[in-house]
């Protein structure tokens, strides 16, 4: 009886242990999740930084080149149509607008590029960044009804730059609108007449680019050629790989997010899209994350073209916002006008071409149902459009 009575009296106190021993552990857990969340936020703080020293580096090391290379570089691409050819390849190559525009920042802050000779080269830029989610769209190829779905999906981000080259590249040619109104814009947000723009960015990361030079030049024994050769392979490798590791860490704090409010909330209305596309592509460094997003979407008929359309709009807004980082880190107004020829050639096209959108979704559904027909009209168009066309006609344009 006694022994009944004490199990019976013990049950409850088990319960409350096993209660408490419940809290804890999810207290532990809670505090694991924020230790975790913490240690990414540090590392993406620690990626920023190279990243932005990557650009002071590649800046300062254009100029121990001389002016001799700089002409050169600026002949090279004095003619706006092989600029705008190099930024197509370029992008198309490395997979990555945000590092071509960047590189072509430190350029322009090194005195590397002139500012209408970049112009071209960054709408090379949003052509070839869409390549990416174009060969995302390739792996349904197996599966016709969703391959067609897919590849307009994807292809409709070409069209959109396309067309918009199309328009404003002539214009830019001829009236020099688009740096004319990049000037204006800088000359608002830093003031007018000779103002020195003293940047904050540039004061954390300008020591450790000074330490980096110093140490080149001592290490070549002052050949100022062979530092600046080994300055530049360093900036870049620095830059590829910061831009690499900021897209993972920001895709592993962010994307599962991301995907939740792209199903609830972004395919509902335009505006909502287009700020969704602008701030997921902020968020997580690259707008072919962004656009690649919505092509399984598409693939599964969940959303429309027309649907994701706001959200590819949004995305090349979005990629704009590391050339503009970078600029910021070079302490040069040219530079800051280059960025900010970036961010006005998508605004005007999105101005222009998001009223005329049947034309992109029209050529993008159109291509989408040709590629059914057979898959090499696919694999056709990736190799043709943005590697072995502009590579010929750089050739022959020279």
């Amino acid at each position: 009886m006694t022994d009944l009575s004490s199990e019976s009296a013990s049950a409850p106190a088990r319960t409350r242990a096993r209660q408490e021993e419940g809290v804890q552990s999810e207290a532990r857990t809670h505090g694991a999740g924020w230790t975790h969340t913490l240690l990414r936020v540090l590392q993406l703080v620690a990626v920023l930084y190279v990243f932005l020293l990557s650009i002071e580096l590649l800046g300062g090391t254009f100029k121990l080149l001389g002016k001799d290379f700089a002409v050169g570089l600026i002949q090279t691409t004095s003619n706006p149509f092989t600029g705008l050819l190099i930024g197509i390849v370029a992008t198309s190559l490395v997979q990555s607008s945000s590092t071509v525009t960047s590189i072509v920042v430190g350029l322009v802050a090194g005195g590397g590029l002139t500012i209408p000779g970049a112009v071209p080269i960054i709408m090379g830029a949003n052509i070839g960044t869409s390549v990416t989610n174009t060969i995302v769209a390739l792996g349904h190829m197996a599966r016709p009804q969703e391959f067609q779905r897919a590849f307009a999906g994807a292809t409709v981000h070409d069209f959109f730059n396309l067309c918009a080259v199309v328009v404003f590249l002539p214009l830019e040619i001829s009236t020099g609108f688009l740096h004319r109104s990049a000037e204006w814009a800088e000359q608002l947000l830093l003031g007018q007449g000779s103002v020195t723009f003293h940047s904050p960015i540039k004061m954390v990361v300008k020591p450790a680019a000074k330490l980096l030079e110093d140490g080149a030049l001592a290490l070549t024994g002052g050949l100022k050629v062979v530092a600046a050769v080994l300055l530049i392979v360093a900036s870049l490798a620095l830059l590829f790989l910061s831009l690499h590791l900021l897209v993972r860490i920001m895709k592993r704090l962010i994307l599962g997010r991301v995907e939740v409010l792209m199903h609830r909330f972004v395919f509902r209305h335009a505006l909502a899209g287009l700020a969704a596309g602008t701030l997921i592509t902020v968020l997580v460094q690259s707008s072919s994350v962004t656009t690649s997003l919505t092509i399984p979407l598409l693939a599964a008929g969940f959303v429309t073209v027309e649907q994701i359309f706001p959200v590819v709009l949004g995305a090349n807004i979005g990629t704009t916002v590391t050339a503009l980082l970078a600029s910021l880190v070079t302490g040069s107004t040219a530079a800051l006008t280059v960025a900010l020829c970036h961010l006005f050639f998508n605004i005007y096209g999105i101005l222009l071409f998001y009223p005329l959108r049947r034309i992109p979704i029209g050529a993008a559904k159109g291509l989408g149902r040709l590629v059914t027909r057979s898959r090499l009209y696919a694999v056709a168009y990736v190799l043709l459009v943005f590697f072995f066309v502009p590579l010929g006609l750089i050739f022959f344009t020279r």
